[in-house]
């Protein structure tokens, strides 16, 4: 009888290690996994001012298993993290919404613990109808002098504002900036404002800016810039 007993004990025991040893080795299978590699999709999208476009992030563990990841603020797990480089042009949701704020581009990233991968996102800016360059003091500008050689009244700073769907959207870092004589004035490109800046010559210049939308080209109105001494 205290043989049977002591052989029940010793089942007991080795059922019991078998048991914990399962639970060890079960609970190595639900860790929480990590995000090893992570692409996003569409690669560098675009999306035009003042529209939505959605990204997911798919992702990849150690062994090469494909992953569902879900946008969020923990940026652990199989949970990912969004962001813009520049949000002045693009932002994006906790989600993957992508909106476009003004054209250019801007860097969007997603990142779950150490993994995170990149695209660029383009935005444009589509359906203008006109341009228009106003001056410091605001409204469009038809005219002005600049003092040749004097920093006073040497510099005058302008605006480039589209119209677009019905919106007025400033375009200033976008449109190319023209003259027909740089010996005259110089323009600071892709600031601002765009500052005009006389030069040591006096004459009479002009300046307009264009930009292409949806393969058209708008060109804006000219200004007369009259450069004394």
């Amino acid at each position: 009888m205290s043989s049977s007993k002591n052989k029940l004990r010793i089942a007991g025991s080795f059922a019991a290690l078998l048991i914990l040893g399962l639970a060890v080795g079960c609970k190595g299978f639900f860790v929480n996994p990590t995000v090893s590699t992570i692409t996003i999709d569409p690669p560098d999208p675009s999306v035009s001012v003042g529209f939505t476009t959605s990204l997911t992030a798919a992702g990849t563990d150690s062994n090469g298993n494909s992953l569902t990841l879900t946008g969020g603020t923990s940026c652990t797990g199989t949970t990912v993290c969004w962001s813009s480089s520049d949000t002045s042009v693009a932002t994006i949701s906790t989600g993957g919404a992508l909106k476009g704020i003004s054209a250019g581009t801007a860097t969007i990233t997603a990142a779950s613990g150490t993994a995170s991968a990149t695209t660029t996102a383009t935005v444009t800016l589509s359906n203008v109808t006109s341009i228009i360059l106003n001056s410091e003091g605001g409204g469009a500008a038809t005219s002005f002098s600049l003092g040749e050689g004097d920093i006073a009244s040497g510099t005058q700073c302008l605006t480039a504002i589209a119209t677009a769907g019905g919106q007025s959207i400033d375009v200033t870092t976008s449109v190319t900036w023209q003259t027909d004589s740089t010996t005259l004035i110089t323009l600071e490109q892709q600031t601002t404002p765009m500052c005009v800046t006389a030069g040591s010559t006096t004459g009479t210049a002009t300046i307009y800016a264009t930009y292409v939308s949806g393969g058209n080209t708008i060109t804006s109105n000219v200004i007369q810039v009259s450069v004394t001494q």
